[in-house]
C-alpha cells in the first residue's frame, strides 16, 4: 500500500510540475515576450504545440515546425522568420490538406 501511495504521489507531482511550467510560460509571455511559431529547433520548443501531439517543452521532433513555438522578445518574431498564432494555424491546416 505504501508503494502505491508513493507512486500516486510522484505521478501527481509530475503532473503538477507540467501545469506550473505551462503557467510560468504564459506569465513570461505577458512580460515583454510573445509566442513565435515555426522557429523552434527540434527539442527546443517552449511548450505544447498547436496540433496537440505533445504538451511539454522540449518535445518537438522537427526543426521549424509551424505548430511549435518558442518565447521571444516582443517585436522580434517577424525578424526571425516566425509566424503569429493565426499564421501558424493556417500553415498547419495547409500541411494537413497536403496529406
Amino acid at each position: 500500500m505504501n508503494q502505491r501511495q508513493l507512486l500516486s504521489s510522484a505521478l501527481a507531482s509530475v503532473m503538477a510540475l507540467g501545469l506550473v511550467s505551462q503557467a510560468s510560460a504564459e506569465m513570461s509571455a505577458s512580460k515583454g515576450k510573445e509566442k513565435c511559431y515555426g522557429i523552434a529547433k527540434a527539442g527546443e520548443n517552449s511548450c505544447a504545440n498547436l496540433s496537440g501531439s505533445h504538451s511539454c517543452a522540449g518535445q518537438s521532433t522537427v526543426d521549424k515546425a509551424p505548430d511549435e513555438w518558442k518565447l521571444v522578445a516582443k517585436g522580434t518574431c517577424a525578424k526571425l522568420g516566425g509566424l503569429s498564432a493565426e499564421e501558424a494555424k493556417v500553415a498547419v491546416a495547409k500541411q494537413a490538406e497536403k496529406k
